[in-house]
Formats: structure tokens, sequence, C-alpha cells
């Protein structure tokens, strides 16, 4: 097992019992101590857990965002085929608001080469979406999450408040009844300026957001023109948000 699987089932483990120690984790993959005491520090760099004395523990959670990193570990082959699916709704000579999650991320990675100009809202977009100089990419100003790298503050809002654009190619961190929601509050409010900037608002969300909330709304489902999701979505989540008048494409 290479140490990126290893690390993955670390962070399985976790999940279910919140606190391991190095000596456990050594017998459980049949590898050394030392070994193990790589993985646990490359995992607590990320921000994914938090070295205790013996070993490590889940990052908290809760009610609060998880880190970028984890987000970007779960849900991987889902969100390749969202991003491919939402890809397919760009045009080319079209102008995207491109969201930050990391959903949002799984996207960019898709639109690389596309005769298109996409203005991003995380700096990691960035190198991917402009190493193809058919892609024209946009970088508004303001403040840098620090772990995020998402791009915040005032003088995003009012550069997009200046442009009317196409498309905006939205994320959540919850999908209900009641609609879209975002746990920072920043983000949440970029969010909510790019929606009224674009023309079009495709929202691309992995199914485990479904029957989420979290702390800022974004909009509700009418807000939005088309929600695409994974093969894994709940039948009644998705029967209900469809009856809200959100068309839903499945990936």
């Amino acid at each position: 097992m290479n140490s990126k699987a290893r690390q993955q089932e670390i962070l399985d483990q976790l999940t279910s019992r919140g606190e391991l120690t190095i000596g456990e984790l050594s017998k459980r993959f049949d590898v050394s101590e030392m070994t193990i005491r790589r993985d646990v520090n490359q995992l607590a760099s990320e921000g994914l857990a938090v070295r205790t004395r013996g070993g490590l523990a889940l990052t908290a959670r809760g009610s609060f965002e998880p880190p970028f990193a984890l987000r970007a570990r779960e849900q991987v082959e889902a969100k390749q085929s969202i991003a491919a699916k939402v890809a397919e709704q760009v045009l080319d000579g079209q102008t995207i608001i491109l969201d930050g999650g990391t959903t949002g991320l799984a996207v960019a990675q898709q639109l690389v080469g596309r005769s298109i100009t996409v203005c991003v809202l995380n700096l990691r977009f960035v190198e991917i979406l402009a190493a193809d100089s058919a892609t024209r990419v946009m970088v508004p100003g303001g403040i840098v999450r620090t772990g995020e790298l998402s791009v915040i503050g005032a003088e995003v809002e009012a550069m997009l408040g200046n442009f009317r654009f196409d498309q905006f190619v939205m994320t959540a961190s919850g999908v209900g009844i009641n609609g879209f929601t975002e746990w920072n509050l920043d983000d949440a409010a970029v969010k909510r300026t790019a929606l009224r900037s674009a023309k079009r608002t495709v929202v691309a969300v992995d199914s485990s957001k479904f029957g989420r909330e979290a702390f800022a709304r974004l909009c509700g489902p009418a807000d939005v023109d088309l929600v695409v999701t994974d093969t894994a979505v709940d039948a009644a989540e998705h029967r209900r948000l469809t009856m809200a008048g959100t068309e839903l494409v499945i990936a």
C-alpha cells in the first residue's frame, strides 16, 4: 500500500474512532513507526488531523467547515463525473465565474484549453487554467482566505458587480428544500454577488451535500438554473428539489 492510500485509510479510521496511536497504526499496516510518523506529520501539515502525544486525533468538524485538503479527498470520482458534465454546459466564447470549492477544482481541470474567459474565485485554479493560452483567466483582487485560497472581500464583490457573465458555476456546502448554503460568511457573500452577476447559474455539488445545511444561506432552489450531481443522490432529496422547481442532471 502506498503512502497516499495508507493516509486515506488512516483518515477513514479517524472519522469513526476519533483518535489513533502510532503503535496501533504501525501494527495495522505492518510498517515501521517511523513510516507512520511521516504519514501523521503529513496529515497534520495539511490540517487533516491533530498530532497528539502518542498519535493523532481527528480535526474538530462539528458544525464547522472541514479543511479544503480533507474535502478534496472525499467523493473524488463523483466530483470528476460532475465536472465533466458541467463542462458540457460551457460553450466556447462564454464568460464564466468559477466557484472556489473542491468540485470547482475538478471543473477547472475539465476546462483547460477551452476558448473561454474564466473568472476564478480560488487561487488554486489560476495555474491550472492558465496553462493553455486558449483560456483567458481573470483573477479578482481581494483578501485570500488562509487554507482555502478563495478570494473574498468587498473588492471581489465590486469587481464582479462591474461585469455580466454568461454563467456562474457554483459549489455549495449544503443542499436542501430551502436552497443552498455555505459554511463561511465571506465566501457566501462573494457567491451571492456572483449569482447576481451571471445570466445563468449551474450548481456543481456531489450527493453527500444533499440534506445538509451549512451556516450561511446562498439562495433558494428557484434561483439557480441547473444542479449537476452524481448517481448516489438520495431519491427523496432528488424529488424534493425537483418539486421545488430545480432541474437536476445526474452525472
